[in-house]
């Protein structure tokens, strides 16, 4: 009995230090991070038009701060905190020296080793994606008339300023007779319009399997299915339950026919960690002393509704990896392929993860099934601590 009651203080002790250690991590796990859009195209020899989306506070404080221009600060934050798009594109117009000059010293078009020269094109506008007011400048790019390629570099809101983790700048273009996509951040900030399939295949695959790693939220869930998952039947199941949904969703996101917002995905996702780690929680108390069993190989009645439980939550995980790159706009066949990709690359991340931890925990249960027991134990308390730490704060905007 004294055992037994010290076991239980050790779990609940081992659960509490997870959870603690884990929310050192922000609790919106993909926050603290901006995307930026650009569309390039040209309509006529020497110009290429750049429709930049950026987002609006991160634009202004970052402006502000880098031209030291107050009034941009202080017009631009009041203009936000009103929610009036048109008082935010005001802000922006009556201070565009300062926004133009920190966009431009950032954002740059090249043809044939030579700059192009930016122009602005008409004032800002302000649109929404989730939910997030975004400011769209439109530059016209004067290059030289013989280029046959243009490169594209992007610095924008670097990690230097202190105000984001990471930014992201999707491009898509349709210029030198070829159209495509790619994905610009610190590691890679530059693409010519020359470039290989193979290399816009990378890039939005490295930036899938990125965005997995990152995620913390999302792999809590992945490693909440394994513990609950006793043979590599169970898990595969689960996986590709969970796959099939969020792919659904991803793909329905980008083709603009599902639009649901982050303040609604975010908490969700974290009662989804909660919830399937607290499932295998519930089984062991269940279960007792046959928690070490095998049992039958099919799935039972609790199996059939588990993979329901992870179907349904994989379609709300796949909103929040589609929010990942600000998918709530119908966007074109080319850059939803590159975001297939993207998917691919959280898929190929998140296989890594299962061979690697599924047959430790297996081996372990089999050579030790009492420490096999308490070791998903003490992974889905403290999982499912931290799901409703992380849900708690997310509801209250934390």
């Amino acid at each position: 009995m004294f055992h037994a009651a010290r076991r239980r203080v050790c779990a609940v002790v081992a659960a509490v230090a997870v959870a603690v250690l884990l929310s050192a991590v922000p609790a919106l796990a993909h926050g603290f991070t901006s995307t930026v859009y650009v569309d390039l195209t040209s309509a006529r020899t020497g110009h290429v038009r750049s429709a930049l989306g950026l987002e609006y506070d991160l634009l202004v404080v970052s402006a502000a701060d880098a031209r030291k221009d107050d009034p941009l600060f202080r017009a631009g934050t009041a203009a936000f905190e009103s929610g009036d798009a048109a008082e935010q594109a005001a802000a922006l117009d009556a201070h565009a020296d300062s926004v133009v000059a920190y966009v431009t010293e950032r954002f740059a078009v090249t043809a044939e080793g030579r700059a192009c020269t930016p122009v602005r094109e008409g004032g800002f506008t302000i649109d929404q994606r989730d939910g997030v007011p975004y400011a769209l400048l439109v530059l016209d790019q004067r290059c030289p008339d013989s280029a046959e390629a243009h490169e594209v570099r992007s610095g924008l809101f670097p990690e230097s300023e202190e105000y984001v983790r990471d930014t992201k700048t999707v491009v898509t273009y349709d210029l030198d007779l070829t159209s495509g996509s790619a994905a610009l951040d610190a590691e890679r900030p530059s693409f010519s319009t020359q470039q290989s399939w193979a290399e816009r295949f990378w890039e939005f695959f490295r930036l899938g399997a990125e965005h997995l790693l990152t995620g913390l939220d999302h792999i809590l869930f992945l490693l909440a299915l394994i513990a609950g998952s006793r043979r590599l039947r169970e898990i595969v199941l689960a996986a590709t339950t969970f796959t099939l949904a969020h792919s659904v969703t991803f793909i329905l996101a980008a083709l603009g026919l599902v639009h649901v917002p982050a303040s609604f995905v975010e908490p969700v996702i974290a009662l989804s960690i909660a919830v399937v780690a607290g499932w295998h929680l519930w089984r062991l108390r269940r279960r007792r002393s046959h928690a070490t069993d095998l049992g039958q190989t099919g799935l039972d009645r609790a199996g059939r509704a588990r993979l329901a439980v992870v179907f349904c939550f994989g379609l709300v995980h796949g909103l929040g990896f589609a929010a990942a790159l600000g998918i709530d706009q119908p966007l074109s066949w080319t850059l939803l392929w590159s975001l297939l990709v993207f998917n691919v690359g959280i898929e190929a991340v998140q296989l890594a993860i299962i061979a690697v931890v599924f047959p430790l925990l297996a081996v372990l249960r089999h050579r030790r099934p009492v420490a096999g027991l308490w070791t998903t134990g003490v992974i889905a308390a403290g999982v499912t601590v931290m799901g409703l730490v992380w849900f708690v704060q997310r509801i209250f905007g934390g």
